[in-house]
């Protein structure tokens, strides 16, 4: 099947069938999932971000490059703590009946945690290009990478999002 529309038909006619408690559950696998996918690479992240702390090269940086790595490793800090979060509610929470918050609550926490990894890669990028050629490359390097992680993330599916307003899809 290639037709979008047709295959959009389908899915909706087979949630029609869906109850509340079978969509929430699907729901909450789906987000986990989608947490189980990015975790790995914050954490990756976050372990080079600790590790680089205790290289000869670490005592080079400038006071610019100092700020920026640790905001850097804030930023993977923080994305770590809001990709855990919904697991953790979840675990908390367990079978009181809270899922449509939990699942409004998780989705808010893997959207900022991606802002916050967002910001956390383009601190990298910040940080190894200034340290290969100079302030103005990385700065460049930094805005390019941060305009790409925009555009893949949410821009994207901002602008879906207004198209399927636009056609009383919503």
């Amino acid at each position: 099947m290639t037709d979008p529309e047709q295959a959009q038909r389908l899915v909706e006619r087979a949630q029609e069938h869906e109850g509340v408690k079978e969509r929430l559950e699907r729901e909450h696998e789906e987000l986990l999932h989608e947490l189980r996918s990015v975790i790995p690479g914050a954490q990756v992240l976050f372990g080079f971000l600790l590790a680089i702390r205790f290289t000869n090269q670490f005592d080079e940086l400038d006071d610019t490059q100092r700020y920026v790595y640790y905001f850097a490793l804030l930023a993977t800090a923080t994305a770590l703590v809001c990709f855990m979060a919904p697991a953790a509610y979840h675990r908390l929470r367990f079978r009181t009946g809270d899922k449509e918050f939990m699942m409004q609550k998780g989705n808010r926490e893997a959207i900022a945690g991606t802002v916050a990894i967002a910001l956390a890669f383009t601190s990298v990028l910040f940080l190894v290009t200034d340290f290969v050629w100079d302030t103005p490359q990385a700065v460049v390097a930094a805005l390019v990478m941060f305009a790409l992680i925009a555009w893949r993330w949410w821009i994207l599916a901002a602008i879906r999002a207004w198209q399927d307003r636009r056609d009383g899809q919503m």
